[in-house]
């Protein structure tokens, strides 16, 4: 059974899919025998041949891949229980796959947090904001601020417990993923914003200065906003409202008439 373990693993891998999606026409021309004959092998169902790759410790799929189980169950986790609370082994718990599944898509832990956020962070909205970008510099600054409140309102709500553990560890794993991918976050700000500096629309300051201005003060709002609002109640302006004003704010700090 072994041989035929590795012959589904290697069709698989080839055509990009999981063990279970592969026909047994492919996996037999794999092994280098024919269907009939692996057909024969397996007692003349497919089903040993999937045990067989999951005690492999592999999932052989048939649902959803293991990529997209195992972000979404290390999103869950990441709400629940912070970044410090993920364990390869609870991700794996609740996706209901294998450890060396987890290791071979993500190579550890670290790649897993990346892909989370990834998928749950600003920058999927902020690269499609900059390859259509709003036409005037007002509509540009409020669609950035609505960009960065949805990332921290997505459910589950992945932001507020990564910023958690960047303000609480500067050396953890939302400084590392941080880091990695700052160069895509200021690509995208940049193609946004430059344009307008070289225009004199906006103050000549360092892209990250712009950015902090940018996002510093909504980011403590949101990161807040569940203490504020049982304090002022009706007194607090909603979300919308209070995206409006930092929005103007901000405009109103660094653009030049």
């Amino acid at each position: 059974m072994k041989d035929l373990v590795a012959a589904a693993l290697a069709a698989a891998k080839d055509r990009g899919q999981d063990v279970a999606d592969v026909p047994l026409t492919a996996i037999a021309a794999t092994a280098g025998i024919s269907r009939s004959t692996l057909l024969r092998r397996l007692g003349g169902c497919r089903a040993p041949l999937d045990e067989a790759v999951r005690q492999a410790g592999v999932d052989p799929g048939g649902r959803p891949p293991v990529r997209e189980r195992a972000i979404a169950a290390a999103a869950g986790l990441v709400a629940e229980r912070g970044l410090g609370g993920v364990t390869l082994d609870a991700v794996a718990d609740r996706a209901e796959c294998s450890l060396p599944s987890l290791h071979t898509v993500f190579e550890g832990r670290d790649g897993l947090l990346t892909a989370v956020f990834l998928q749950y962070g600003p920058l999927p909205d902020l690269e499609a904001l900059a390859a259509n970008p709003p036409e005037c510099l007002e509509d540009t600054v409020r669609a950035l601020h609505r960009a960065f409140a949805a990332a921290f309102d997505r459910r589950p709500r992945v932001m507020p417990a990564v910023f958690a553990d960047l303000f609480a560890r500067p050396d953890g794993p939302a400084s590392r993923m941080m880091a990695a991918h700052l160069p895509r976050l200021f690509d995208g700000l940049g193609r946004l914003l430059l344009p307008y500096i070289e225009a004199g629309r906006l103050r000549p300051l360092p892209l990250p200065v712009l950015a902090q201005l940018l996002f510093g003060p909504l980011v403590n709002h949101i990161l807040l906003r569940p203490v504020l609002e049982p304090a002022f109640g009706a007194g607090l302006p909603s979300l919308e409202e209070s995206i409006d004003l930092f929005a103007e704010t901000y405009l109103r700090a660094v653009a030049l008439p």
